[in-house]
């Protein structure tokens, strides 16, 4: 198999590039990969892997009007004709930018709006295509690929609309190409898949029925389960340190219970360092009982500064910045992890006594670990950020529904119930434990671990 990976993101690089993928796939053949972050960092993410993998940056895609007007066009009829709850929220977003920008925008909701049907977006799909085939970077692909020879190409992440020009040209080449549906909310919560693929990479049966669902020109047989890479760190033993070490690398008593907060990104969570203080409050006046500490980890493309005010008011915050590096401040697709992250994020899900978050994909890390997960359902400014309550947005989405119904956390609709929640946690960890298995079998369908492996298993199929 001679693998091109696309890795447009700096989740890819979490996925398939710090864990055993590339490796795995560069014992079937050779591995070119395709990337976004800087040339300072290919030496570092090169480390063991030897002449397996040639490394060459990803050209920079700008949008023209046209293919920017097309694109856009296709993200909000995917919105329209699927119609979930995110969606619909996502969809009455205001439009920014330029005046240029803005009424390309507004043209490209109408254009979407009237194209919101299963046909409707299959010709929308095809005029974009078609636009952007024209293009240079087309072209540089094309002559790219005649020289290399792939035999199957293999994108790490289907939304960065920066992947288009190469799936484009693999295509034109008679090159099949294959996606990995990153995140377990994708599919209900953001636009159209960035590029047309042959094939489907899903965590899950039920992630599979939701590609069917809202995808229905793709076929069953395009779809392969094979769980995610991203949760194949937490069976590695080899990862965890003593007890010891972790509290002292993170600052923390190793005597005294550990509450993990897990923050979101400033436009999803915005309340986040309200949230922390109202927990930090709770543990001050004692009605949290245990004496725990509160470590606060950020999401990665977060920079933390909006949690400064939180640090100085209570200095007994442990607050511990993820160690992805912003290569480029403001560009969500270029913020890079490091293998020390992967680590560190092994052993706090696995010695941290819970996790507080608020709809976070941490849930599903905790869940892993059968550590309990309380999550925040109040809001603390008024009127709601979003318009109306927490509990009836955010744990109203398709993807959450699952957490909700499982029963596998529970749901702080006041402070008072987030002390109530935490304390019965910390006296009995065990509660819900049923409910968090149930949730991860549900979520990832095949045993965590081999991943990787059965993603290389799939490619070279498809590679024959």
């Amino acid at each position: 198999m001679n693998l091109l990976l696309l890795v447009p993101d700096g989740v890819g690089v979490r996925n398939f590039v710090l864990g055993n993928f590339l490796q795995q796939a560069g014992e079937k053949g050779h591995v070119y990969a395709l990337h976004v972050f800087p040339e300072n960092l290919v030496e570092t993410y090169s480390r063991g892997l030897g002449h397996q993998v040639q490394w060459q940056p990803l050209m920079p895609f700008p949008d023209k009007p046209l293919s920017f007007t097309l694109r856009t066009a296709l993200y909000y009829a995917q919105m329209h004709w699927a119609d979930t709850q995110a969606m619909r929220y996502n969809r009455r977003l205001p439009v920014r930018g330029s005046w240029r920008a803005r009424a390309a925008v507004h043209t490209a909701q109408l254009v979407g709006r009237a194209a919101a049907s299963s046909r409707g977006i299959n010709m929308l799909d095809r005029w974009h295509c078609s636009a952007v085939e024209r293009m240079p970077e087309v072209e540089h692909y094309r002559q790219l690929f005649k020289k290399i020879k792939p035999s199957v190409l293999f994108c790490s992440h289907q939304r960065p609309s920066i992947i288009l020009p190469p799936v484009l040209a693999a295509r034109s080449l008679g090159i099949p190409t294959a996606t990995f549906i990153f995140s377990w909310d994708n599919l209900t919560t953001k636009g159209r898949i960035a590029a047309p693929f042959d094939h489907y990479l899903v965590w899950s049966e039920h992630m599979r029925r939701e590609v069917l669902r809202y995808y229905p020109d793709v076929s069953a047989e395009q779809i392969h389960i094979v769980g995610t890479p991203q949760f194949d760190p937490y069976t590695n033993s080899e990862m965890l340190w003593t007890r010891e070490e972790f509290f002292g690398r993170a600052g923390a008593d190793p005597s005294r219970p550990l509450i993990c907060y897990s923050g979101g990104d400033a436009g999803t969570c915005p309340e986040d360092p309200e949230h922390a203080r109202v927990l930090l409050d709770l543990i001050r006046a004692g009605r949290i009982q245990g004496n725990p500490q509160v470590l606060l980890r950020p999401m990665p493309v977060d920079n933390g500064s909006r949690y400064d005010k939180v640090r100085r008011d209570y200095p007994e915050l442990i607050y511990l910045q993820p160690m992805w590096l912003h290569t480029e401040p403001g560009d969500w697709s270029r913020v890079m992890p490091l293998l020390e992250d992967v680590q560190f994020l092994a052993n706090l899900t696995h010695y941290a006594d819970l996790n507080v978050n608020l709809a976070s994909t941490m849930t599903l890390d905790f869940a892993i670990h059968n550590k309990p997960i309380v999550n925040v359902a109040f809001d603390v400014a008024s009127p709601p950020p979003f318009g109306k309550p927490l509990w009836d947005y955010y744990y109203r989405f398709e993807h959450y529904r699952p957490v909700v119904e499982l029963g596998a956390a529970r749901f702080a609709r006041s402070p008072e119930e987030l002390a109530d929640h935490v304390n019965a946690y910390l006296k009995d960890p065990g509660l819900d434990s049923d409910n968090r298995r149930r949730l991860v079998e549900f979520e990832v369908s095949l045993p965590l671990g081999q991943s990787g492996q059965r993603i290389v298993d799939v490619l070279g199929a498809i590679a024959h």
